[in-house]
């Protein structure tokens, strides 16, 4: 069976390592991709990514800088709990912001236009900083490759549907 992908990078390019996610989708979109599977550089368009999943994904990938409380440049794919009432819409409609980024929010627009996904994982990097500015700090742009390397592996094993990467860290 085929399965669908959405691979969204996220963030935002004017602070600082926040970029993670888009520079990780610009190098996954220049590289060639199996037939089901999309990646894009959502950036902040929050409600953007929600209307495009309505295109029918069975899983989500989202690639952004995330605190975790560890060293800068380590990378993580975390599978977080998607809450009965994100896949039912059964909650109160959330605050509509066009360039709003939250996973929770992105995935409860979705459930009330009436769309859901199967499965949502999240890969990402503790940022080193995300001050105002361009460009990556030199630790986040040395972590790049991996990143790429983690997320086509990640998309490979949803493709083939055996799926079990929750917990993996690569520290580096």
């Amino acid at each position: 069976m085929t399965r669908n992908v959405m691979v969204a990078g996220i963030g935002n390019i004017f602070q600082s390592d926040d970029a993670f996610g888009v520079e990780v989708a610009l190098r996954l979109a220049a590289r060639p991709t199996p037939v089901g599977v999309r990646v894009e550089d959502f950036g902040i368009r929050g409600m953007h990514l929600a209307y495009a999943l309505l295109d029918g994904y069975d899983a989500l990938v989202l690639i952004d800088a995330v605190p975790m409380g560890e060293p800068a440049g380590t990378l993580a794919i975390i599978e977080p709990e998607v809450a009965p009432a994100l896949a039912t819409g059964s909650e109160a409609r959330p605050a509509v912001d066009a360039h709003s980024m939250n996973p929770d929010t992105v995935l409860t627009t979705l459930a009330h236009l009436g769309g859901s996904v199967e499965k949502v994982f999240i890969l990402g990097c503790q940022p080193a900083t995300v001050v105002e500015g361009m460009g990556l700090s030199p630790v986040i742009s040395s972590v790049l490759d991996d990143a790429v390397e983690m997320c086509s592996e990640l998309v490979s094993q949803l493709m083939s549907e055996s799926v079990e990467p929750a917990g993996r860290r690569r520290d580096s």
